[in-house]
């Protein structure tokens, strides 16, 4: 459960440039409702700040001297679990493994240094910081049942009550052709475990909405292909998606398939300011595939996914959703649930078998 506001945020900044360390505190200082109570200029201050001030949420270089942000991720997420935000201006392809490797060991997000005219980028890291402050970060990764459809009004009894709209009827002979997963805050790292779970002869394309600071899509898909046995990369427009590869939304891109399965990427309007937009892709392949396509939703903010959820269930289509005690934040799913848009609700070590079991055998829905 999100952590009730509180009147101002003790922050910490931790980067090894005094520069970019100067410019982070000005920026967080001169913000209404944010105090920096700590400055560290590497891993080690890091560690050691966070257990001594026990601040609301810690901004980090990824590389620095003595302890990298990697490190400091893991020993600050063992010893005084708190809200970590990534900040680095770090594009190479190494720093970019070590930013989402520090995601993976419990940061929560990762946003760009700003530059001093960069008013864009630092009203990005003030949003930031105010949001992941209020994120709790010790979660309890419990296994459960995979349960069928009919158990989700039982396990959430929050949902409104409404009117379903009964999904077309599925043909369970169909295999499914296409699979489409939208995530957003603590998704590279649930990404990673579940495409990491995927065996070699999955048979079925993805397609990925996640929603990162521009600038970290690129780094994001090959970090990800390095820990699945699958191919990961960026989608292109024209391109005909392939059994066994995962291609994500470019920054920037509303991303659909057309009639034949063809990759469209376009700027449409964004949605809720988000672009890409899972409802986009979602609506597409509602159309293009109907009772051949499956949905995932995945933590994050916000309610981006739902809607368009709704649109494959209806259609015929698969719809899953990560439960609540396994998402870093349980927004995006929790909005899918109470729009009546999922047909399984699982945890998170449940849902790469659950796809590869939907793709192969269809027969078993």
């Amino acid at each position: 459960m999100v952590k009730a506001k509180r009147s101002v945020i003790r922050a910490i900044v931790v980067d090894d440039s005094p520069t970019a360390q100067k410019l982070l505190v000005t920026i967080l200082q001169e913000a209404e409702g944010i105090e920096v109570v700590g400055i560290g200029k590497d891993g080690e201050d890091a560690v050691r700040l966070a257990k001594r001030l026990r601040p609301d949420v810690v901004t980090m270089d990824v590389r620095m001297p003595k302890m990298d942000g990697l490190e400091a991720t893991r020993r600050i997420m063992h010893e005084t679990p708190t809200p970590i935000v990534i900040v680095t201006a770090d594009l190479m392809q190494a720093d970019m493994n070590l930013t989402f490797e520090a995601l993976r060991a419990g940061a929560l997000t990762v946003v760009g240094k700003p530059g001093l005219a960069d008013t864009e980028t630092c009203t990005k890291v003030i949003q930031t910081v105010r949001l992941m402050a209020d994120v709790p970060v010790v979660h309890h990764w419990d296994r459960r049942e995979w349960r069928p459809p009919e158990a989700l009004e039982t396990m959430h009894p929050s949902a409104p009550a409404k009117t379903p709209v009964p999904p077309a009827k599925r043909d369970v002979q169909q295999r499914i052709q296409m699979i489409g997963i939208a995530s957003s805050t603590g998704g590279p790292a649930t990404l990673a475990k579940i495409l990491g779970q995927l065996p070699a002869d999955f048979p079925v394309p993805i397609l990925v909405v996640q929603h990162v600071t521009n600038g970290f899509v690129s780094g994001l898909a090959e970090w990800l292909d390095s820990v699945t046995s699958l191919h990961v990369g960026l989608a292109s427009h024209g391109e005909m998606p392939s059994p066994g590869t995962i291609l994500f939304a470019p920054d920037d891109y509303h991303i659909q398939v057309n009639g034949q399965g063809i990759v469209e990427l376009y700027k449409g309007p964004p949605y809720k300011g988000l672009r890409p937009s899972a409802n986009y892709l979602f609506h597409s392949l509602a159309r293009a595939y109907a009772h051949r396509v499956m949905g995932v939703v995945l933590t994050g903010m916000g309610d981006d996914g739902a809607e368009g959820l709704l649109a494959i269930r209806q259609a015929g289509g698969l719809t899953l959703a990560q439960d609540e005690q396994t998402c870093v934040v349980y927004g995006m799913p929790r909005e899918a649930v109470a729009l009546d848009a999922v047909d399984q609700v699982l945890p998170l070590d449940q849902i790469a078998q659950a796809l590869d079991r939907m793709a192969k055998y269809p027969s078993e829905l």
